[in-house]
């Protein structure tokens, strides 16, 4: 297939303008707010039942992120393998993605009274939103030349940065403003529950652009036997090969524990800002707002700093700055403290989350067509990570009584991966690019 196809490469980004609208709006703004606001008893505490467990409406929330990534990571390697034995990668995005969407608008349906079912609903849209990713990862080695993918990873995760906050200050004028919707003002649940129902149409809508222009079999393969089966030894063909590449191991490592970081800060800082600050709605809202805009310039400054400085010289930037942003998170105490903070995450969050992305495409043997099995470990280590991470940063806050001791945890995990990623060198397309010269395949 040809690489570097414009019509292509823009449909794969437009995967992220679609389905990016889950992060923004399910995971980190409208509905951790309105599940808390649910949650809360009419004495003030915020203690539920969930399948016969008493728990923390916070603490559940982080739960049931851990279970939703621990489902998927054990999923992913085997689905991988099918996919790339099958030639049936863009199916299972598909799949995945319809599950997502229709889990997001089944969220249209929560109240106090359907608690429980839709916390199950929100951990299947997020099986479906991390289920349908690694295959979509899986496509940039496919659709692109090496030395295009830190500039066309920054611009996928641009692209969703943007479009999820169209949609989110569509749905926050309506929060805000029921009336020019004509619903009543005092009808305060109906207004998120229905930017719940235009997450998973935009969701599904958008993503059909993408579905129509990626290509299905990208290497004409065509499958004998059992497909389970053969995906099996497909799977074991690539951990084989895994085992061999001790540079694309060091970086997982690395990528293990600074994104247990990255991802618990992004899925928590909310929680955080209402629990610990007692920071209204509105101003946590906007908080997420501007790392959102700001992540847009910061996926493209680290994607210059790769090719001035190199992959791994940039990430190591990168990491240092979140360490410093979890002390400053454990300093902070005002509303103003809280957006400077935030200002900070956004110029480093885009920049880590699509180099790093664009770093692992980088190791994978440019020979192989097995992408989505390969992809398939980065993404079980993005998974287990968000598990560890969150499942800590819960455990901590639930045994202290304070979230803030949970940061002195994040600071260790950055730690952990800044000093693994020092051990990853040796490789050219890692390293700086020279001034007009563009880095082959390998």
């Amino acid at each position: 297939m040809e690489k570097n196809n414009p019509t292509v490469t823009r449909a794969w980004c437009f995967y992220d303008w679609a389905n990016s609208v889950y992060s923004l709006v399910i995971t980190s703004t409208i509905f951790p707010i309105y599940f808390s606001a649910v949650a809360r008893n009419p004495d003030g505490t915020d203690v539920v039942n969930f399948l016969g467990f008493e728990l923390g409406s916070s603490v559940l929330f982080t739960y049931a992120i851990s279970a939703a990534f621990l489902i998927i990571a054990a999923l992913s390697p085997f689905l991988t393998a099918i996919a790339d034995y099958s030639g049936k990668k863009k199916l299972f995005m598909q799949l995945f993605c319809y599950l997502g969407a229709a889990s997001c608008a089944g969220l249209y349906f929560f109240t106090r009274e359907t608690f429980t079912f839709s916390v199950i609903l929100f951990v299947l849209a997020t099986i479906g939103f991390s289920g349908s990713i690694v295959f979509y990862n899986a496509y940039l080695p496919e659709i692109a030349t090496e030395d295009q993918y830190d500039r066309l990873s920054a611009r996928g995760f641009s692209m969703g940065y943007i479009g999820s906050v169209l949609l989110l200050v569509f749905n926050l004028a309506m929060i805000m403003m029921p009336q020019w919707f004509g619903i009543a003002a005092d009808n305060t649940s109906l207004p998120p529950r229905i930017a719940f129902l235009t997450t998973g149409i935009w969701w599904f809508g958008f993503a059909q652009y993408s579905f129509y222009h990626l290509p299905g079999n990208v290497y004409q393969r065509k499958p004998k036997g059992n497909w389970i089966l053969n995906g099996f030894k497909e799977l074991k063909h690539v951990l084989d090969q895994v085992k061999g590449l001790p540079l694309m191991k060091r970086f997982l490592l690395a990528y293990f524990f600074y994104n247990m970081g990255v991802q618990t800060v992004m899925y928590l800082a909310a929680i955080f800002g209402e629990v610990e600050l007692r920071l209204p709605s509105e101003v946590l809202i906007l908080t997420i707002l501007i790392i959102q805009l700001l992540a847009v310039a910061g996926a493209y400054t680290f994607s210059k700093l790769s090719a001035k400085y190199g992959n791994i010289q940039a990430l190591i930037f990168a990491v240092i700055i979140w360490i410093g942003i979890c002390v400053g998170a454990y300093f902070t105490y005002s509303e103003f403290q809280f957006y400077a903070l935030a200002a900070v995450v956004g110029s480093v969050m885009g920049g880590i989350q699509s180099l790093s992305r664009s770093t692992y495409s980088k190791l994978i043997p440019a020979a192989t067509i097995d992408h989505a099995a390969f992809f398939s470990f980065y993404d079980v280590t993005e998974k287990v990570s968000i598990v560890l991470g969150t499942l800590a940063y819960g455990m901590i806050a639930y045994y202290t009584g304070s979230m803030r001791n949970s940061i002195l945890a994040l600071i260790t995990f950055f730690v952990l991966g800044l000093l693994f990623l020092f051990l990853v060198r040796g490789k050219k397309s890692l390293e700086p690019q020279a001034k007009g010269v563009q880095v082959a395949s390998k």
